[in-house]
């Protein structure tokens, strides 16, 4: 009872403080404290269940909340249209198009496209392309090679690179994949004797190119050698080229025209503006080892305005030379710092652009050296023509052969292979 008093005291002291039921075990049972009467009473309290979270929780799954969102903003499952009173219309697409959007999304994850029809890989390739797939780094590289290894030149069959040296340096791997180009323009990019596309050229993928052009791009005799060894010793590489343009290069001389005339498909070459040293001798030799004759007018295939990029990759290459401009762009802080120097009257150093532009005045002594194949040329000829042509080939022949004679113990000088030679067949 003295306990049972002091904790009624206790409680009445301490009513003000909500505490709640009080439980006291005695004598192995559990009993309540009534606070308003003092008392204890056996009742055996209602468990309350246990909650680990309060009521209202609830749990969302969470993954991939980044292609959910952009799923959300995107509306390409639908096609909405106005009909004629003005009403907008909307209609779902077909399931092939739906599918076709999925896998170019991921274009980079697909294993092989060998022997995938033709037309549904056009209509893949648009879609990625339109995506701008093929411009990430590493992804866009490797959905652009499924591509070009199953179906070369409907890839691309003709590439303009004409002054895009940037596009050369930023894009090279994606350059190197495509296979079976007919037509090359890489001019006026400086690209010189040691460049990794240069030695690509004499790949086998790039065996089919017919018309190279890589006027001022500042070559030599060794980048002539190198790009014609494959042809001189191997029958392999460039041994379809029927055009060829090197003019402005000042650094090849009568030695480096020598390589060139393993080229015996040849049917146009330029060698303007570079630095031949005997030129009648060179336009003699080139006659009559490779049969091409002297233009005295310039020749419409060196025209550069009809190289153009053509095939499934044409926007490719533009979305390329954008993403560079793009990169190159004067920043802000540039153009305000411009602005300053203009202010206090300072003249600014500008950075333009390499422009091709014709070589040094000594060089253009030689003048216009083009060359052409005369039954490709003048194939409009009467027939006693060509009967008088061919005649005065055949002359030209026989005077030709005492000569061929004389020249080929300095021909198998040059076919002489050196420990460079050697080591330059051996990446092949």
């Amino acid at each position: 009872q003295n306990w049972t008093r002091g904790m009624s005291y206790c409680l009445h002291s301490e009513s003000h403080l909500d505490t709640g039921p009080i439980y006291v075990r005695e004598n192995g049972k559990l009993h309540v404290v009534n606070q308003g009467a003092g008392s204890i009473q056996n009742v055996t309290p209602k468990t309350r269940p246990f909650r680990l979270f309060s009521r209202g929780f609830s749990v969302e799954l969470c993954m991939n909340r980044e292609d959910d969102r952009a799923r959300r903003q995107r509306t390409d499952h639908f096609i909405f249209t106005y009909t004629k009173e003005g009403n907008l219309r909307y209609s779902a697409k077909s399931l092939f198009s739906l599918v076709l959007g999925y896998i170019s999304d991921n274009v980079d994850h697909i294993d092989s496209l060998i022997g995938f029809p033709e037309q549904i890989a056009e209509k893949l390739f648009s879609a990625a392309e339109a995506r701008q797939k093929f411009t990430e780094p590493v992804t866009g590289l490797r959905a652009l090679q499924k591509f070009t290894e199953a179906y070369g030149s409907l890839v691309l069959c003709s590439l303009c690179l004409r002054n895009r040296y940037l596009v050369i340096s930023e894009k090279l791997e994606e350059i190197k994949s495509f296979r079976e180009l007919t037509c090359l323009d890489l001019s006026c990019c400086k690209l010189g004797d040691e460049h990794e596309l240069l030695e690509h050229l004499t790949k086998e993928a790039l065996s089919s190119v017919k018309r190279l052009l890589l006027k001022d791009n500042s070559l030599s005799d060794a980048g002539l050698r190198r790009m014609t060894a494959p042809v001189r010793v191997l029958k392999k590489g460039l041994e379809n080229l029927l055009v060829l343009d090197l003019s402005c290069n000042p650094k090849i001389t009568d030695v480096g025209i020598g390589y060139l005339l393993s080229f015996k498909k040849l049917n146009c070459l330029d060698i303007s503006e570079t630095g031949l040293k005997d030129v009648n001798a060179v336009i003699k030799r080139i006659q009559m080892q490779i049969g091409l004759v002297h233009s005295k007018v310039p020749l419409k295939e060196f025209d550069h305005s009809n190289c153009k990029t053509e095939g499934w990759a044409e926007q490719t290459v533009l979305q390329w030379e954008q993403a560079v401009m793009e990169a190159i762009k004067p920043q802000d802080t540039l153009r305000s710092r411009t602005a300053a120097l203009h202010f206090y009257g300072k003249t600014h150093r500008i950075e333009e652009v390499v422009k091709c532009t014709l070589v040094e005045a000594e060089t253009k002594a030689s003048g216009n050296l083009q060359f052409y194949k005369e039954k490709v040329q003048n194939c409009h000829l009467s027939l006693q023509k060509e009967v008088a042509g061919s005649h005065e080939l055949k002359n030209n022949k026989k005077r030709a052969l005492a000569e061929q004679e004389r020249e080929r113990t300095s021909k198998q000088k040059h076919l002489c292979l050196t420990v460079e030679d050697w080591d330059l067949l051996n990446t092949y």
